[in-house]
């Protein structure tokens, strides 16, 4: 006698996307997730408050899946800080010759942000990487971050928060890069970034630098193991 759970032998059971047949096995598209490499790499776009350790958090990410990550570089006009090499933290450009790239649409997205500066993402660094299967994390402010989702839907957007906004002004503090002046503008500004928070896919508190990397990237395997975006991807192989 059959339980509720049971069904006869040979009858199909439904998948979301195919059907296993328990006579045959896998429904020849679902057989091909098992077999395709990843055609293309995910933007991994990440925003939250200064201070809130976006480059640290990433760059310990980059450290231990530095095979399959890459951070795309960004174009800013701001002075570099202590340690920011150019062409490797930024590419640093004067106001002049950032707006020579606009010219000549060179960038996914730029904005002005804090302070009146530029701050850009080279389109070609971007595309060339995700067509090579590299899944490319940018750390942007939230109004690039909108910006890019109008072209690129299917992306991991993801806004990181301080475990509170005491933590956060401690760190802004210990960086001694700015003026109390400047530290409270930044504050203010982080009662408005949070408004748009609810814009994005993923909310993580930072506060274990190597937790947070870790859950980024656990983030980041959750959404290519997504059925929808595997069915997808295998089709294009077969295009191909």
């Amino acid at each position: 006698m059959m339980s509720d759970n049971e069904s006869p032998k040979g009858a199909p059971i439904s998948i979301n996307s195919g059907v296993f047949d328990t006579n045959k096995g896998l429904s020849p598209e679902l057989e091909n997730l098992f077999k395709a490499e990843k055609v293309t790499g995910l933007p991994v776009i990440i925003s939250g408050p200064s201070g809130v350790g976006k480059g640290t958090v990433v760059q310990e990410l980059l450290d231990e899946h530095k095979d399959t990550l890459i951070r795309s570089v960004s174009v800013t006009t701001r002075h570099p800080r202590v340690n920011e090499v150019d062409g490797v933290d930024y590419f640093f450009k004067t106001k002049e010759e950032f707006k020579e790239l606009i010219a000549q649409n060179q960038f996914l997205e730029y904005a002005v942000v804090f302070n009146d500066e530029f701050y850009g993402t080279p389109l070609f660094f971007f595309e060339e990487n995700l067509k090579k299967g590299k899944d490319v994390i940018l750390v942007i402010d939230v109004k690039g971050a909108l910006e890019i989702k109008k072209t690129y839907k299917d992306g991991i957007y993801i806004f990181l928060l301080p475990p509170s906004l005491e933590e956060l002004e401690m760190r802004l503090r210990d960086r001694k890069t700015e003026d109390d002046n400047a530290i409270k503008e930044r504050l203010e500004k982080v009662k408005e970034e949070l408004k748009m928070a609810s814009h994005y896919d993923y909310l993580v508190i930072n506060d274990i630098i190597k937790d947070t990397a870790f859950r980024l990237w656990a983030i980041i395997i959750a959404e290519h193991l997504k059925t929808t975006r595997q069915l997808k991807e295998r089709k294009e192989c077969q295009k191909e």
